[in-house]
């Protein structure tokens, strides 16, 4: 997959590409079905497909205080458009300006002038130009006097364990991991939910307890509610690699203050392995899919009490994980 940044670099696109536009935060299934069908088009078409992206998001450069959590850091981003078969990824990351054309003038100035697709494929939703003025049947208007097509890809519905069907889309999702409801987030995503971040020194805290953790520094990333979770975390020495990597090693997740060892905790983001060696695994990023939640955080009179239920929570993800298949 080739990556442009920049605006000149848009010369390098063949003309009449398969083209769609979005945020793709989280490249759920939604977004899989709009690249899936703008693939097909492309492959009948001998054709590229293009995909069109914003860093940051638009919101977090037009109003920064009602910026959305993010559920996929560039790298992963990237690396998960590149698994839907994406031949090029566009990247605006100065698009002040960009973001203040009309709908029209979107269309005409940078579009037709720079891209010149062929079809445009988005979502029932979608919308763009000044104060997301634009939508699809705009788009449909304006690319049949611009001499393009528009295809429009209905909104994917699942069903949740609670039996409840929903239309996906990123807010959704952000919603579900708010409650640490990272089991039908994992349904929506496709896969479970990603965080990632550098590794950073803990206070020893968790070794002392007999069940030393990898410390994660705190992500941009959304983080989902405080609790307990059963997961699998990658390691690797650079971000790109983590994103990427398979070892999908089991593990106990703490995200929380923890109140048993004081007051005004800072907010700590730990995983503890459940692999035999677990010391001798290094690295300095640190991955962390989530799978099950498993329990709201506690506080307890002592110590004691807290490594009695570490201890209890390694035997209750060690039994999730392995029911799932993942055990080795």
């Amino acid at each position: 997959m080739k990556t442009i940044e920049s605006i000149p670099g848009l010369k390098n696109i063949k003309k009449g590409c398969i083209l769609t536009i979005g945020n793709f935060d989280g490249v759920h299934l939604g977004h899989q079905a709009i690249l899936a069908a703008a693939k097909d088009l492309a492959v009948r078409a001998s054709s590229e497909l293009v995909v069109m992206t914003f860093e940051p998001h638009p919101v977090a450069i037009l109003h920064p205080e009602k910026a959305p959590a993010r559920l996929t850091p560039l790298p992963l981003k990237k690396y998960l458009l590149e698994q839907q078969n994406v031949d090029c990824l566009i990247i605006l990351k100065d698009s002040a300006n960009l973001l203040k054309l009309s709908p029209a003038d979107f269309i005409d100035k940078f579009l037709v002038k720079h891209i010149q697709p062929a079809v445009v494929v988005e979502g029932e939703t979608f919308n763009f130009g000044a104060g997301r003025a634009g939508s699809v049947q705009t788009l449909r208007d304006l690319g049949k006097q611009k001499g393009f097509d528009a295809l429009t890809v209905p909104q994917k519905e699942i069903k949740f364990s609670t039996g409840v069907s929903v239309k996906i889309s990123s807010s959704i999702i952000r919603g579900l991991l708010a409650e640490g409801n990272v089991t039908d987030a994992s349904l929506a995503l496709s896969r479970p939910y990603r965080l990632t971040g550098r590794i950073i020194p803990g206070k020893g805290k968790g070794r002392h307890l007999g069940f030393p953790t990898l410390n994660m520094e705190k992500s941009n990333q959304l983080v989902p509610a405080e609790g307990v979770y059963a997961g699998l975390v990658e390691v690797s020495d650079t971000c790109e690699q983590v994103v990427k990597s398979k070892q999908k090693l089991l593990a106990v997740f703490s995200i929380g203050r923890s109140e048993t060892l004081g007051p005004d905790h800072p907010l700590l983001i730990e995983a503890h392995l459940l692999a035999e060696n677990a010391e001798k695994i290094s690295g300095k990023w640190l991955a962390m899919d989530f799978i099950h939640y498993i329990r709201l955080q506690q506080k307890f009179a002592a110590e004691s009490g807290l490594a009695a239920q570490i201890a209890k929570d390694c035997q209750t993800a060690k039994n999730i994980l392995n029911s799932l298949g993942n055990g080795r």
